[in-house]
């Protein structure tokens, strides 16, 4: 799968630019704040239906605007499938496909699978355990469609559950309506579990295989799926927990309290990695994904790497452009600062890729 062009209407710092991209490896370069990051984002939205770094979608409509609006054409296998988005305030946000708009959002997410990778990335090891359950959804949504309807399903009861939790005292028959809301998290909520529990099966030896193949065997990494429901049925747990539910007017056992585990040698790498070796962490735990979603779609992602070589020394950025430059891999978007450096890094490439000048909020292609 790749992109032939895509257009930018309104979309952050762009007015309006067009842009005819390479099958393969798409380089974007200039000085920091122009955009380069816009462009990948832009990608990256077509893809999921949102932004990967705002969690507004206010913030991915231009200044002063008051409406977006994003376009390209996607080859998948000889088949060109057109998408548009188009977003305006206090409007229904609008994808579709092939002029056809899809009724549920959540049904494109998937189709157009893709990774990115990016300094972003770090908030899974620096943030809590949210970032990283954002993270496993985001994973499995895009191949499992009914997983993330279990996730929204699981996360609106879950709200109605503590709202009353915090009133159950004033509310006539309080009790049974508690049970019916607990009644209504147990099967999506083992959904979930399963489903993160074997994405993590599968995810791990290939998040090894490659972080090893990065950093040459130096260092031992792993990943540890934590879980209430690990050792204990979710029934029985919700069940044991409804009086303390009740004192502290909240839900406090269930998937919602997942975590991942990112470990090096035999502690958490938040507390010994290195700026080099999280960035080369997150980046096989990234690649993993893609290896993985690859094999399970039958589709090779889109693989967005948004300024990922800074803190990486030399012999750890050749080995992932050599990972990347792999059959296995499809068409890649890169952004860097400095062109002479990108085209350096690129020079044994087995490709040919397209460079691309990024300067007052204009796209310019440099060439081949």
């Amino acid at each position: 799968m790749y992109i032939e062009k895509i257009n930018l209407f309104n979309f952050k710092n762009f007015e309006e630019v067009s842009v005819s991209l390479h099958k393969k490896v798409n380089c974007f370069v200039g000085n920091n704040g122009v955009g380069k990051t816009n462009l990948l984002d832009a990608v990256y939205y077509l893809c999921m239906t949102k932004s990967y770094f705002q969690l507004s979608d206010q913030y991915s409509i231009r200044n002063g605007c008051d409406v977006m609006a994003l376009q390209a054409q996607f080859n998948l296998n000889g088949s060109v499938d057109e998408l548009h988005c188009a977003l305006k305030p206090g409007n229904r946000k609008q994808i579709r496909k092939n002029k056809k708009e899809y009724a549920k959002l959540s049904e494109h997410i998937g189709n157009y699978p893709v990774v990115m990778i990016s300094p972003y990335d770090s908030s899974l090891i620096t943030e809590g355990s949210e970032e990283r359950r954002k993270y496993l959804n985001a994973v499995i949504s895009q191949f499992d469609h009914s997983y993330l309807d279990d996730v929204i399903f699981y996360n609106k009861i879950l709200i109605q559950r503590n709202k009353l939790l915090k009133e159950i005292s004033r509310i006539p028959d309080g009790n049974d309506l508690l049970e019916i809301y607990t009644e209504q998290l147990i099967p999506a909520g083992i959904r979930i579990f399963e489903k993160r529990k074997n994405l993590l099966n599968e995810l791990v030896p290939i998040f090894k295989e490659f972080y090893s193949s990065i950093s040459q065997d130096k260092e031992i990494v792993d990943l540890k799926y934590i879980s209430q429901l690990a050792n204990t049925d979710f029934g029985e747990l919700l069940s044991k927990s409804i009086r303390n539910d009740i004192q502290m007017q909240t839900t406090t056992t269930g998937i919602h309290k997942d975590d991942l585990e990112l470990i090096m040698g035999e502690n958490s790498i938040r507390k010994i990695g290195s700026q080099g070796q999280q960035k080369t962490f997150l980046v096989a735990l990234k690649l993993a994904q893609f290896s993985f979603i690859r094999k399970v779609k039958n589709i090779t992602p889109l693989l967005l790497l948004d300024d990922i070589f800074d803190k990486f020394d030399v012999h750890r950025v050749k080995q992932i452009l050599h990972l990347v430059s792999d059959e296995n891999f499809g068409q890649i978007f890169i952004t860097h600062t400095n062109e002479a450096r990108m085209r350096e890094l690129l020079s044994g490439f087995p490709e040919n890729y397209s460079i691309f000048k990024v300067e007052n909020n204009n796209v310019l292609f440099v060439n081949s």
